[in-house]
């Protein structure tokens, strides 16, 4: 029996630390613990595998209890341990991932709070915010006050107001099972031998890679839920990956149909309770099919055969705060760990899966036409020089008259522009000044439909001024530069008769209003849509048969290396919702540059052209996927001490061949929510020992307690 057990303390700062274990107590790793710090109880993870210098076993305080968990499997363990050392993240960070707070609180019962309808007699602006924000919502104080972005005590007086109302729930049961062979699909042929590929592969049980490609409309839903079944009949467990929250009312419903249960679901949106119930039927078996976000990658699977990574370009996959890590890759690393089946299904897969496949680590699974004879749309470029349209506006007369076309037929419209808002900037005419967020270094962003400036990288809001804040001129405001919101103006002074819905993340904020979006359209009651890149992802209208792209340029600037990439999968993506039905479908791309080779591949129809030409580019720079990035971002309230940070890393900076670090200079972005910022680079060979170097650099050089330093490996944001 072991006299001492290091322990993954869930306490910031902390590394891992040893106890000792009682007589007659017996522990193993993964098993969740109360151990004391200090006058304290914490809770803390018993792990194997971590190196480091022994206390005397004189001088350990007891492990104080064991929690009534499922401890946490070997396989999970050493995600966690990839994930800690590949990212340089604090294990203790990882791990409150894979033990979140509803694992630890057992069956207590919970009061969860939903809206009455009833209005409250006394109204202040945090109320109107909350109220606005929670239609649809279910969830304890503290889940309503975190979705409104208002404190408990705005929620606790909507309760004590009535205009909230609670019930009790306790451990929930019950849930019903999909079951594998409820509508059975006939496949076409290149589905069927697909769907095949991945099946026999969960049959032979062990680690198997697929890169699932199809083009918009082909039908790779219904390749991987064969697989989804394989899993389910051989009594095991199937996750699919989702990059919007809102995607999920769609997919649940078509995954409804083939099996005759709905998936459970997993994503920050869950009230407690409901999260609590999910955690435990996944932690037990008792749910064979999840559909989450990036966060379901690190539940306690009891038996995990297949991960589905759906949209597997989507660079939302990545995560930018606290651990910076890339879902699509660690779902690939959690099936290797599992001996489990994994395929990221894509349209337009990123440059790093294509050489992958490439190399022979993915087997490619190739779906080249839409389902059903269904054809792709036509595509074709605007060039805004030459039919620009008129002052004032920003949609050209071809698009403007094939929209009258589609309207005058009866069909739907889509309009794609990538930016949230009515114009990205509010300037005023007599002495320049541009209204720019106190946080950031961002212009504050007109919401005309909130009548409110808001930045969208810290959320700071505020409303119009009547007068310039700098000079105090009346009535000089302008807006500059359209965002959805002007767009769909401009269609309503077109097309008054049109009905018209706004979809961004602004007016799609749960899954039940994205569910009320798709059966709006699906009913024809809707004829235009106007989105971000929301509307992208995963919506099939069979009577959608126009989609103008307003601006294609938009994401082509600011340095980044993935702009083009990203930007060909936007178009190609935000096309594929053309003509998916029986009816033809047509795209029309503004664009200023319509002779660019991004431009021309899109029109062509000629990915393998674009994607070999970025790959060649990207090889002959050294850049990912043939070398590394490692971004560290120093930042602090003082701009001095973040500049003085930064430059002792610089100075201490390693040298050795196949490794260059570039910086430190100030982030495009140098101040992000009341934090100067400043940024490193670090590029490498492939071969290069590149988080060793990192984290041997990291130790050379103190910070000051007011600075932050984040790594971000793999970087996907170099604002």
């Amino acid at each position: 029996m072991a006299e001492r057990v290091r322990v993954v303390v869930m306490q910031a700062g902390l590394g891992p630390l040893d106890y000792a274990v009682p007589a007659g107590m017996v522990l193993a790793p993964g098993q969740a613990v109360r151990v004391p710090l200090g006058p304290r109880m914490i809770t803390g993870v018993v792990w194997d595998g971590l190196a480091g210098p022994e206390v005397a076993l004189a001088k350990l305080r007891p492990v104080a209890g064991v929690l009534p968990v499922l401890p946490i499997a070997a396989p999970l363990r050493r995600l966690c341990d990839f994930v800690a050392d590949y990212y340089l993240a604090p294990l203790a960070g990882v791990v409150r991932m894979v033990l979140p707070q509803v694992a630890l609180l057992g069956e207590r019962q919970l009061s969860e709070f939903r809206l009455s309808g009833v209005m409250p007699g006394r109204m202040t602006p945090e109320r109107a915010k909350a109220i606005a924000a929670l239609e649809g919502r279910t969830g304890t104080v503290r889940d309503l006050g975190r979705a409104a972005g208002v404190s408990e005590a705005v929620v606790r007086g909507l309760v004590s107001a009535g205009v909230l109302v609670g019930e009790v729930r306790g451990a929930a049961d019950g849930l019903a099972v999909p079951d594998a062979d409820f509508a059975v699909p006939v496949l076409e042929a290149a589905q069927a031998a697909a769907a095949d590929a991945v099946v026999g592969a969960i049959a032979a049980g062990g680690f198997a890679p697929f890169l699932l490609e199809g083009v918009t409309g082909s039908g790779k839903t219904e390749v991987y839920a064969e697989g989804i079944a394989a899993a389910i009949r051989a009594g095991g467990q199937a996750l699919v990956l989702l990059p919007e929250i809102a995607l999920t009312a769609a997919f649940m419903t078509r995954l409804e149909a083939r099996f005759g249960a709905a998936p459970l679901v997993w994503h920050s949106d869950l009230g407690t309770a409901a999260r609590r119930t999910a955690f435990a039927a996944i932690a037990d078996g008792r749910a064979p099919l999840v559909v989450g976000a990036r966060s379901a990658l690190f539940l306690p699977f009891r038996r995990l055969l297949l991960t589905v990574v759906d949209e597997a370009h989507e660079q939302s996959f990545k995560q930018e705060e606290g651990v910076h890590y890339h879902a699509r890759d660690v779902a690939v690393m959690r099936a290797q760990f599992e001996g489990a089946c994994a395929v990221l299904a894509t349209a337009t897969p990123a440059i790093e899966t294509q050489v992958l496949v490439s190399r022979g680590t993915y087997r490619h699974l190739l779906l080249p036409a839409r389902f059903g004879g269904a054809s792709l749309p036509d595509v074709q470029a605007i060039d805004m020089r030459r039919t620009p349209p008129p002052r004032g506006r920003w949609l050209a007369p071809p698009l403007v008259e094939a929209m009258r076309e589609t309207l005058a037929r009866g069909e739907q419209a889509l309009l794609f522009l990538n930016r949230r808002g009515y114009a990205p900037l509010t300037l005023c005419r007599a002495c320049g000044e541009r209204i720019q967020c106190p946080n950031c270094t961002a212009w504050m962003v007109e919401h005309r439909l909130g009548r409110r400036l808001a930045c969208h990288h810290c959320g700071h809001e505020m409303a119009v001024p009547e007068a310039c804040p700098s000079c105090g001129e009346a009535d000089t405001l302008v807006a500059c530069g359209p965002g959805v919101e002007r767009i769909a103006e401009e269609v309503t002074r077109l097309f008054p008769d049109a009905r018209l819905a706004l979809v961004t993340s602004d007016s799609i904020t749960t899954p039940a209003r994205a569910e009320a979006l798709v059966k709006a359209v699906t009913a024809g009651e809707i004829d235009v849509l106007v989105g971000t890149q929301l509307v992208t992802k995963g919506f099939h209208f069979p009577d959608l048969t126009l989609v103008g792209v307003v601006d294609a340029d938009l994401g082509l600037g600011g340095g980044d290396l993935r702009a083009g990439e990203r930007t060909f999968a936007q178009v190609v993506q935000v096309s594929g919702r053309a003509g998916r039905g029986e009816k033809p479908g047509r795209v029309l791309i503004q664009t200023h540059q319509p002779e660019a080779r991004l431009m021309r591949a899109l029109v062509a129809g000629d990915a393998k052209a674009f994607y070999a030409a970025e790959t060649a580019t990207r090889r002959d720079l050294g850049l990912p996927p043939f070398g590394r990035l490692a971004a560290l971002i120093v930042s602090s309230e003082d701009e001095g001490a973040a500049r003085t940070a930064a430059r002792a890393l610089g100075e201490a900076a390693p040298h050795r061949a196949g490794l260059e670090v570039l910086g430190p200079a100030p982030a495009p972005l140098a101040m992000l929510r009341g934090r100067h910022r400043m940024r490193l680079l670090v590029m490498a060979g492939r071969q290069v020992p590149l988080a060793a170097i990192l984290r041997d650099w990291l130790a050379r050089v103190p910070v000051a307690g007011n600075v932050r330093v984040v790594v971000d490996v793999d970087p996907y944001s170099f604002v």
